[in-house]
């Protein structure tokens, strides 16, 4: 029979086996720095000329891929749970794919982490993530490192280079529309501006653009900042209040909602005044119809579509492919007098509709049917 110490070798022994295996794993599975371009240039576009391109060790498909959502509750991000749904059912990306999950936590971001950990347990191939914080995310993101699972966040992204980030110039689209006011409000004047949800890096950057802007025109601009949570409801009502205690403003700017914003003004029998907003069908609707009033408008964002470019993303990554750390995604973008019906707005589809949901150079483009035949819901 073995004695004490004996056995305390064989213990440590068994337990350092599988250790050491999973360390070698960890460090085998960690993605190699290499030279760019990408593999697909043409789609995976670097964010700026000293992104590091990464090549992560080629895995066997059929893969699982999940989509760890945060925040639900507006179209926006309704039509980009959708459109996630629709891409993973075209036949050629569903050919890859064993199983594709997708849970939507809410603005709880301790509940969002929590759901990328279960999928690393559970052995998910890719995580993707619209993240509700930048920054509160970094152990979950070594894990996922040391497992060799791809994590490739989008839209909301996060602060590492240990994941992929997909998205749009953020702060480029304040500056668009901060532009846009500045142009149109010669003497400078009272502007809202309707935020997003708080926290999220999407509102911070548009704020920033906004805010850099119309302090770098040299003009005075009296700011009233409201939270529409990129929702028409929302907005509406928040646009309502401060049109009820502030107004009248000389220039609106909307993160999103903006049909809903459109809409208070109108309740409130607001003079039509210069917008700089984002995509949605029923506020291009509404700057095409009532340009001739008074309501210029800019329209600029980054349509639910790039959540299709991120999974994309994710299987090259796993099929070996090089792709960019950080990939810079095109902005859809038309400005007053340009609207253009069946191009730029759909007067037949749901105001709720977000326009500029195609990405041509990554074979991207949906027709508003595709997306609308899926559900929200977790699957």
């Amino acid at each position: 029979m073995p004695d004490v110490k004996s056995k305390r070798i064989a213990s440590v022994a068994a337990f350092s086996v599988p250790m050491l295996a999973l360390l070698c794993g960890a460090a085998y599975a960690a993605p190699q720095v290499v030279a760019g371009p990408a593999t697909d240039a043409k789609c995976m576009a670097p964010w700026a000329s000293d992104t590091q391109f990464l090549q992560y060790k080629k895995k066997d498909g059929p893969y699982r891929i999940a989509f760890a959502n945060g925040y639900i509750a507006n179209t926006w991000r309704i039509q980009m749970v959708q459109t996630a749904k629709a891409y993973v059912a075209q036949p050629d990306v569903a050919a890859k794919l064993k199983e594709f999950k997708v849970v939507s936590t809410g603005e709880d971001v301790p509940a969002q982490i929590s759901a990328i950990n279960n999928f690393i347990d559970a052995g998910y191939d890719a995580i993707v993530v619209d993240a509700q914080n930048p920054t509160a995310f970094g152990p979950v993101i070594k894990r996922a490192k040391e497992a060799g699972v791809v994590l490739v966040a989008f839209d909301n992204v996060l602060d590492t280079k240990d994941a992929i980030n997909v998205n749009v110039d953020q702060k480029g689209l304040g500056v668009i529309w901060g532009d846009w006011l500045v142009k149109h409000m010669p003497n400078g004047g009272k502007v809202l501006e309707v935020r997003g949800v708080a926290g999220t890096s999407v509102d911070t950057d548009r704020h920033e653009g906004i805010k850099e802007t119309l302090a770098a025109s040299g003009k005075k601009f009296n700011v009233t900042e409201v939270v529409g949570k990129w929702d028409d409801g929302v907005a509406q009502k928040a646009t309502a209040d401060a049109i009820a205690t502030n107004g009248p403003f000389d220039g609106f700017t909307a993160q999103g909602g903006d049909t809903g914003v459109v809409q208070a003004m109108m309740d409130a029998k607001h003079p039509f005044v210069p917008f700089g907003g984002e995509t949605e069908n029923g506020f291009r609707k509404l700057c095409a119809a009532h340009a001739a009033d008074g309501l210029k408008c800019a329209s600029a964002g980054t349509g639910p579509a790039q959540v299709a470019v991120a999974i994309k993303t994710a299987i090259a990554a796993l099929e070996g492919d090089i792709v960019p750390q950080a990939v810079k995604l095109p902005t859809a973008l038309v400005m007053d007098p340009d609207f253009k019906k069946g191009q730029d707005f759909y007067p037949d589809q749901s105001d709720n509709f977000f326009v500029g949901n195609s990405f041509p150079t990554c074979g991207i483009n949906f027709t508003a049917q595709e997306i609308m035949g899926q559900t929200k819901e977790n699957q």
